[in-house]
């Protein structure tokens, strides 16, 4: 899922929740900030130009200030905002005006203005001096080990702890692991391996919808789920807040929390909670988190994390003397061969979804790209398009460098050249998206095959209901034949039974 796949997953579930639920939602202050922040930037611009205006605006007003080449955008804007009824219409002498929705503009205001937030941001409260003091480090060792337990669970890496129950249930409700038949073990599914290639925000939003669908089964309120998610998002990292403000709701999801990495407790005062970066990541703005185990680094790992590696190639002219390195960054080249700047076991484990490593030393791994390891990745549901985007996420800054170097030379030559910058080496590629098509180009289905018809309307009446019901998956009309899938094969005989017999008698 990319960035705004996954701010376009969050506010398609809140467009879809009923608008007596969105309006109690704008009552939190933090909730309608992280709200804004999902919207489009043009959607943003409209709220800002209107937060401070009681009046109603034309729409026809809001369309002159937009650029003939960006009515796309508008349109998309106030599709957003109407979809979240954060916009409401009237009309006045035959001419349609908008305004705001009266309880979000009260309650973003006081967000921008430090108003009457109610404590939607939390209350932060003075730690005791004489218990243990929380550090930065602290929360993000605890971040890290805690979200990296589920991520090296899925891989399948031996544990010395597994997840909590609570996680092991939200993994199987979403779909992403499934038990094992007639054991107690879990496996990952085509979903999960999908999955474990997408950025951290991504991953950790994909989990948390989910947990909004379960919420719902538990009978938990959502405005209080959401809210507590959303202001989570919100909280300074470092910081204690009290959880006496909290439902009796957004206390039991500050278990499920804590398991995910998001907060931390001390057991010996459990009325405190510290957010972590984790939490942080739930309403950022950021495009450059990185995937996996190098996602976490990037976002938990301190300024003296990256070493300073020196590198001489002959072959590729690739000179990173004295420059960091950020863990896993890699090298391909041309002959599919793959080095990977890193030592972290859960990067090296979800490399080997795709490349056969060979080689392990103490700072890198080796291997190579074959056809048999990309096959395997896309049984597995890991498609070429999220193979390439992630290589190309963490290719190697001498890579991007010497790709910008080319296509600079190229806008030299010609100052039309629309050719995209080529990170990764085109060979690789096109070889990659080959390998794809060659594994698409059998497609099997389990089903039964409709033959020996009488005459052609007998044919056609069948053909037209399995496919007004979805069960027609080819037909041949010179042959009179037909092929329905599995699952809808019984209802198909049934009315072939009930119509052509009905006709003979």
């Amino acid at each position: 899922m990319s960035y705004s796949g996954l701010k376009h997953s969050i506010t398609q579930y809140l467009e879809e929740i009923p608008s007596q639920v969105q309006t109690r939602l704008y009552k939190s202050p933090a909730t309608c900030l992280a709200i804004y922040r999902l919207l489009p930037p043009l959607a943003k611009f409209f709220i800002m130009t209107s937060i401070f205006n009681d009046k109603d605006i034309s729409l026809r007003d809001l369309d002159r200030w937009v650029r003939s080449n960006g009515k796309t955008q508008f349109q998309d804007a106030i599709k957003s905002m109407k979809s979240l009824h954060l916009l409401i219409p009237t009309r006045e002498n035959g001419q349609l005006l908008i305004n705001l929705n009266p309880t979000f503009r009260i309650s973003f205001r006081n967000a921008l203005t430090g108003g009457e937030v109610n404590n939607s941001f939390g209350v932060v409260i003075e730690e005791d001096k004489s218990d243990s003091v929380v550090t930065l480090p602290i929360l993000d060792e605890y971040a890290a080990t805690k979200w990296e337990t589920i991520l090296h669970f899925m891989v399948g890496t031996p544990l010395a702890k597994i997840p909590s129950e609570n996680v092991l249930n939200l993994l199987k409700h979403s779909k992403l692991m499934e038990e094992v038949p007639n054991s107690a073990e879990f496996m990952i599914t085509n979903e999960g391996f999908q999955f474990l290639l997408q950025e951290v925000n991504s991953q950790i939003w994909a989990l948390l919808l989910q947990y909004l669908k379960l919420a719902e089964t538990l009978h938990m309120d959502p405005v209080d789920v959401l809210n507590f998610i959303f202001m989570l998002g919100a909280l300074e990292v470092g910081k204690a807040y009290s959880t006496e403000d909290l439902s009796n709701t957004q206390k039991k999801m500050l278990n499920d929390m804590r398991d995910y990495g998001l907060v931390f407790q001390k057991t010996s005062n459990p009325n405190i909670f510290y957010p972590t970066k984790l939490a942080q990541m739930l309403t950022s703005d950021t495009k450059s988190i990185r995937t996996a185990s190098t996602a976490m680094d990037s976002v938990l790992s301190k300024a003296d994390d990256t070493a300073a590696v020196t590198a001489d190639s002959n072959e590729d002219d690739l000179d990173t003397k004295n420059e960091n390195i950020q863990d896993g960054a890699l090298i391909i080249e041309t002959n599919f061969k793959l080095y990977s700047y890193c030592n972290s076991p859960l990067q090296i484990a979800i490399l080997s979804l795709f490349v056969h490593l060979k080689t392990r030393f103490a700072n890198m791994v080796s291997g190579q790209i074959t056809r048999e390891s990309i096959r395997r990745a896309l049984v597995n549901g890991i498609t070429a398009e999220q193979i390439i985007a992630y290589l190309e996420s963490h290719a190697h800054p001498q890579m991007r460098r010497l790709a910008e170097e080319k296509l600079e030379k190229k806008l030299e030559l010609d100052p039309n050249c629309k050719d995209p910058l080529q990170v990764l080496p085109p060979t690789v590629v096109d070889q990659i998206k080959l390998w794809q098509l060659e594994l698409d180009r059998v497609m099997t289905y389990e089903g039964s095959l409709y033959t020996d018809f009488d005459n052609s309307q007998d044919f056609n009446m069948l053909c037209k209901y399995a496919q007004d019901i979805g069960a027609l998956l080819w037909k041949d009309d010179r042959k009179r034949k037909l092929f329905v899938s599995r699952e809808d094969n019984s209802q198909v005989l049934e009315y072939a039974k009930r119509k052509i017999k009905k006709k003979e008698d």
